[in-house]
């Protein structure tokens, strides 16, 4: 399977005008997929966007947990009962949760983003046949699915701060990619009867012939996970470049754009494009609320700026899912880039920014006391005949909205 693997880092506003380019030119076609989206059964990605990065050695687990905003301590511990893969009746706890997080500037704002998986339980590894145990590694191991696009900047930041760990840090790109299995009802149903296999395929399980079989799958090793963030995001995963995924059939396998239209739609950003990196505030941009932060862990690069603001308890612009509209509620296509302006009918004044588009959808960092006026309060400055509807996300805590209640239904 051919990997994307970036080479070259850009200039900010070199990206966004191709970024700008690429959604002119792909969301009528996503348009035309919303339905499809809507009412989807279990659809899957391969992540081209994202890469693979190994942590190997004794001190993988203390040399992350001294950079990422979250708490990574239970990857070396003994296995407890939580997994993060679907239980079945009879299958034993096979592999931590994975950790999302992030990695912050010593000022506090966003760097890069990480899902962190941890290892099986040596004594369940398959080998390479997937028919037994295979051997214990002799350094614990990480993997961390990362942003493609920065991962040599990535690579380079960690290796900074290795100091004299004891870790090494390599780049896994071409032999691992990454996916997500996601869709309308496997959102609803990810606790049905149809989500045990998953769990039944892979490193530490039980192979079940029959599921792999049924799935296309493979046995080698990997599994899916619940997604650390939210889950109604489905399955993630990380898995051999040369294999398909267990339950990922031919004819669901879609697009990455797909997956982005779905996160979209729910508020969420991903990445160091999304994210804007060395100037989003990870606060700001709901990462506490998609599970990115733990207020209990020790000290970490950063640590000081998100403390500060999460005591202080006012947090007075987010990250929001936008739908772009004329003035009679109707969605409009491809006129809004990212970093366009929203202002406000009532002040006149800004009121945040489009930080990602596609299509009639996007995501903006707009004031809370804006957002949710109603409909035709928000446009797009200098073109006052596309207007922003600000949604809240279901999957947003209550106590967000204390001070500024939505005064319109949730999307």
């Amino acid at each position: 399977m051919h990997r994307f693997k970036p080479s070259l880092q850009f200039p900010k506003s070199i990206l966004y005008s191709y970024l700008t380019t690429l959604h002119r030119k792909t969301s009528r076609q996503f348009s035309t997929h919303r339905t499809h989206l809507d009412n989807a059964g279990p659809m899957a990605s391969v992540l081209r966007t994202r890469a693979v990065v190994r942590f190997r050695g004794p001190d993988a687990v203390k040399f992350l947990q001294g950079l990422v905003t979250n708490d990574v301590r239970k990857f070396s511990e003994t296995m407890g009962e939580s997994t993060s893969t679907v239980p079945t009746p009879n299958l034993p706890s096979v592999s931590p949760s994975p950790v999302y997080a992030a990695m912050l500037t010593p000022q506090g704002r966003f760097l890069y983003d990480f899902f962190i998986y941890g290892p099986a339980r040596p004594d369940q590894k398959l080998d390479g046949s997937g028919s037994g145990p295979g051997p214990a590694p002799d350094d614990l191991e990480l993997y961390a699915d990362v942003d493609g696009s920065v991962l040599d900047e990535i690579l380079a930041t960690l290796k900074k701060y290795r100091l004299r760990s004891k870790v090494d840090i390599d780049n896994v790109a071409e032999d691992f990619s990454c996916w997500q299995r996601y869709g309308m009802k496997l959102a609803e149903e990810s606790s049905s009867v149809e989500e045990p296999e998953a769990a039944s395929i892979g490193w530490g399980s039980t192979v079940d012939q029959a599921g792999i079989s049924a799935s296309r799958g493979n046995a080698l090793g990997w599994q899916w996970h619940k997604d650390p963030r939210l889950d109604i995001l489905g399955f993630r995963g990380i898995f051999p470049s040369n294999t398909t995924p267990p339950l990922v059939e031919a004819d669901k396998e879609t697009d990455e754009k797909n997956y982005l239209l779905w996160r979209l739609e729910k508020g969420i950003a991903e990445g160091s494009t999304e994210i804007p990196k060395g100037e989003a505030m990870p606060l700001e941009y709901n990462l506490a609320g998609l599970n990115a932060v733990s207020f209990d862990k020790g000290c970490y690069v950063g640590q000081e700026l998100i403390a500060r603001t999460h005591h202080r308890g006012v947090i007075r612009k987010r990250l929001l899912p936008l739908k772009f509209v004329d003035n009679s509620g109707k969605e409009v296509e491809q006129k809004v880039a990212p970093l366009s302006e929203v202002t406000s009918a009532a002040s006149g004044k800004k009121a945040g920014t489009v930080t990602t588009a596609l299509g009639c959808r996007g995501l903006g960092l707009l004031r809370l006391e804006e957002a949710f006026k109603g409909l035709g309060s928000l446009s797009i400055q200098g073109q006052e005949d596309v207007k922003v509807e600000a949604i809240r996300p279901e999957w947003w805590p209550s106590d967000w909205f204390i001070e500024h209640p939505p005064q319109r239904a949730t999307a």
